[in-house]
């Protein structure tokens, strides 16, 4: 690990001035992304900034059907939240799965949003909800903010400051974590929303993806079956010593019908 200094932000305008100060600077909060980087020596900031207390990052709050959740909101508070498990259970449960207890009460949302790796679990929900990550700047929808492995549409001192999701009618999450990290080897979120369904997939690939073909098949009937046959271009998947691309897309499919099959269960 390269040296660098740490500083704790007062405020969400201090912490853009040490942005804008502190060209090097990487913001923190979790740090469960980050600081494996560092520790690998892939990642040399001159600075730390932690944004963990900052009161505009915290919250969880339900209203007009959709549910805001706070970016440096731990990812056990989710999954622990009466909120949360009232508008959207799936994004609970989704929340109690990743990683151990111990990434669970370190981690937070926004920081597994905006590191965007490429086997995180709550990107497949962002993106599985249509929802919109809301920066010191300007709101992004999530359709525009993935842009493959590690890479955002976040600019240079952009902070997430919020997630909005909307309620969806139905939700679920199904995945097939690594043994020993909990990441997801591949992960699936299916949502029935007001303007169809959509299939968010992590893990299989550089970075979270929708399946087209999948959300327009099961628009038609949201049955496991429905998804017998169904397209999928598994050329640009993972593939390492942990599983090989066919089999990453062989996961997609099962992981995608299990999590069709908790829709019909909700």
């Amino acid at each position: 690990m390269y040296q660098f200094d740490y500083v704790r932000a007062k405020s969400l305008k201090d912490a853009g001035r040490l942005l804008a100060r502190h060209g090097e600077a990487k913001l923190v909060a979790g740090g469960m992304t980050l600081i494996p980087t560092l520790k690998m020596r892939l990642a040399r900031p001159s600075h730390l900034v932690d944004v963990t207390q900052l009161a505009e990052l915290q919250g969880i709050k339900a209203k007009a059907g959709r549910l805001e959740i706070g970016a440096a909101t731990r990812h056990h508070q989710i999954a622990n939240s009466a909120v949360v498990n009232r508008a959207i259970p799936a994004l609970a449960r989704l929340a109690g799965v990743i990683g151990d207890p111990q990434v669970r009460n370190r981690g937070t949302l926004g920081g597994s949003v905006a590191n965007n790796d490429p086997a995180a679990d709550h990107p497949a929900a962002v993106l599985g909800l249509g929802a919109t990550i809301v920066t010191s700047q300007r709101e992004i929808a999530a359709d525009d903010f993935f842009q493959g492995m590690f890479a955002t549409a976040l600019k240079e001192g952009e902070i997430i400051l919020r997630i909005v999701f909307p309620v969806p009618k139905r939700a679920a999450y199904a995945k097939f974590p690594h043994p020993a990290s909990g990441y997801a080897m591949t992960g699936v979120f299916v949502a029935q929303t007001g303007d169809g369904v959509r299939v968010a997939v992590t893990g299989a690939g550089p970075g979270v993806f929708r399946w087209k073909q999948a959300e327009a098949a099961l628009a038609k009937s949201a049955k496991p079956a429905a998804l017998e046959g169904i397209a999928l271009d598994a050329s640009g998947f993972n593939s390492d010593l942990h599983a090989d691309a066919e089999y990453r897309a062989n996961l997609v499919r099962v992981m995608a019908k299990r999590a069709v099959a908790k829709l019909g269960r909700k």
